[in-house]
């Protein structure tokens, strides 16, 4: 199987793992509002336009984020009147937003340029000016703190303001620690506020864990809430996700905790949980975690087992994403002892994933039921490069 057949199919295993209609389009804005920064860190702020307006049309809790840096990208491509017309349009709007600082101070800037072209020595002067800080963190870290600090809470730019912080992440001292752990809280616009949790899990240690433990328990933003998960995964932190994965009473965020368990490779863990979860949408994230961490044991053992036929559905089609000299026997057992069609076609459809031609070649010899052969047949029809498929179908043929 092509990687891109296997990205493909992982996809249709996500969307049909269900969960709520908010709960795919926050990770769908999380997608797109990535792809925008990329694209300005990169200076392509045509495409970061086409992602931001798509992000601001789905309003979502990312919109006034999106505003700001439609805003920042109009800015740069010499759009005044549209920049200064979006920033207004975001303070109108969301007038207890986080931004409102950031938006004042790029508007006293665009307004200060209007009618001329950006300069491009504004782009040098703050890689020079950040250089500068890296090399006075190095030398003479107690100087340079105050300075970061005027950085974080004055009207610098955003990308001085998140180069910054990456310099402070750098740094062992306590202070340092202090500081992003002081963003993390809030104390900065939104998105510093996510890098700041991203670093402080890079950074790990009790006390960075601990803040993070402080952080999830007083946000209410979603968002916050999984950079906090995930950044648990990234310090290795397996007991607290565990317990997030127990006791989060919102599904949602369960899950979250759930799949970064299964990047950990939690087995253990993810069959206990299996085992006392209620919501059947979370079941199938444990699902989608037990083959993201490579549990095909537990996975083989609920296809065969679970009583409830969309969860088997769901643990056979994760099988047909992983490895058939791993799981192609199971399957193909799985599709010779149960009775039900739908769990039948299921099987079919995994091994097809796993571009286990022989498989289906045995099956489809043996198959009596006219209607589950053309099931087997029709997926035959459209494998490439499988002679053992090929010559069967020459068979048919004849």
């Amino acid at each position: 199987m092509t990687l891109k057949t296997f990205f493909a199919a992982l996809l249709v295993s996500l969307v049909a793992m269900g969960g709520s209609a908010r709960a795919f389009t926050d990770d769908q804005a999380d997608d797109l509002y990535e792809r925008a920064r990329d694209a300005i860190e990169q200076t392509r702020y045509d495409r970061a336009l086409a992602a931001l307006d798509r992000l601001i049309e789905m309003k979502t809790p990312r919109t006034d984020a999106a505003l700001y840096w439609k805003a920042y990208s109009l800015s740069k491509l010499g759009s005044t009147a549209e920049a200064l017309t979006t920033l207004a349009d975001l303070q109108q709007r969301f007038k207890e937003s986080r931004w409102l600082k950031d938006a004042k101070a790029l508007e006293v800037e665009v307004r200060q340029s209007a009618g001329q072209t950006v300069s491009p020595d504004a782009q040098a002067d703050e890689d020079t000016k950040l250089m500068a800080l890296r090399g006075l963190m190095n030398s003479d870290p107690e100087r340079a703190m105050p300075i970061v600090e005027q950085m974080l809470s004055g009207t610098s730019s955003p990308k001085v303001k998140d180069r910054a912080l990456f310099v402070l992440s750098q740094s062992n001292s306590q202070r340092a620690r202090d500081i992003i752990a002081s963003v993390a809280k809030g104390n900065a616009n939104p998105d510093l506020q996510l890098r700041a949790i991203k670093y402080l899990g890079i950074m790990g240690g009790d006390a960075t864990r601990q803040v993070l433990v402080d952080v999830y328990r007083t946000s209410g933003d979603s968002a916050v809430k999984r950079s906090v998960i995930r950044s648990f995964m990234v310090s290795g932190d397996r007991a607290r996700l565990l317990n997030l994965a127990k006791t989060e009473s919102n599904p949602e965020l369960r899950g979250d905790a759930v799949q970064q368990l299964g990047v950990m490779g939690a087995h253990t863990e993810l069959a206990e949980l299996y085992q006392t979860e209620t919501s059947v949408d979370v079941k199938k994230r444990i699902l989608q975690a037990m083959f993201v961490g490579g549990g095909a044991d537990k996975l083989i053992d609920l296809a065969k087992n679970e009583k409830d036929p969309q969860l088997r559905k769901t643990a056979v089609r994760d099988l047909g994403l992983m490895g058939s000299a791993k799981t192609g026997d199971a399957i193909k057992a799985i599709y010779q002892s149960d009775a039900s069609p739908e769990i039948r076609k299921e099987a079919i459809n995994a091994l097809f994933l796993q571009n286990n031609g022989h498989a289906l070649v045995e099956l489809a010899r043996a198959e009596k039921d006219p209607q589950m052969k053309k099931e087997i047949v029709s997926k035959m029809s459209v494998m490439s490069k499988n002679k053992e498929v090929t010559d069967y179908l020459l068979e048919l043929l004849k």
